[in-house]
């Protein structure tokens, strides 16, 4: 892929990937627009390793995944900070936006990671179970087991 194609993959991928790692990050924009920029520069510097053969975007969810995963891990391993070092709370107008799916956010970010995964690439980006197996590295089998868990859990979580 040349810099120019990718440019466009970019510019073609750069909403919907956000909205993928926004579900994943469970509603966290900052943490998402993160990771979106990181993913970015993580194809860009690897451009020579993507098989022409692959869908960009699949190639792209696959980055995003696993950087996702290592910032997680990252955040396992941090100590709790003090209350002074903690970031500052939005303003009014960016809490009303934030409370639109808290709930949907808030169920989402109690799956596991895997489980969150599987449920936004299938119901919200419309990928087949194949496609996300190749992504997250499970078989076919796993994933579907995924999707059955995770509805059930919403269900559970958003019913109560």
């Amino acid at each position: 892929m040349t810099r120019e194609e990718f440019v466009l993959v970019v510019q073609h991928e750069q909403e919907a990937l956000r909205r993928f790692l926004l579900a994943l990050c469970a509603g966290r924009a900052d943490d998402a627009d993160d990771l979106a920029q990181e993913t970015f520069i993580k194809a860009y510097v690897s451009l020579s390793e993507y098989d022409e053969r692959g869908r960009a975007s699949l190639w792209l969810r696959r980055i995003a995944y696993h950087t996702f995963l290592n910032y997680r891990k990252k955040q396992q391993r941090e100590e709790t900070k003090p209350l002074d070092e903690a970031p500052p709370v939005a303003g009014p107008s960016a809490a009303d936006e934030a409370f639109r799916y808290q709930e949907l956010h808030a169920a989402l970010g109690a799956l596991s990671d895997t489980g969150r995964t599987t449920l936004v690439m299938h119901y919200i980006e419309g990928y087949k179970v194949g496609e996300i197996a190749e992504v997250t590295g499970q078989s076919e089998a796993a994933v579907k087991k995924q999707l059955q868990r995770g509805r059930e859990e919403l269900k559970r979580r958003i019913t109560r």
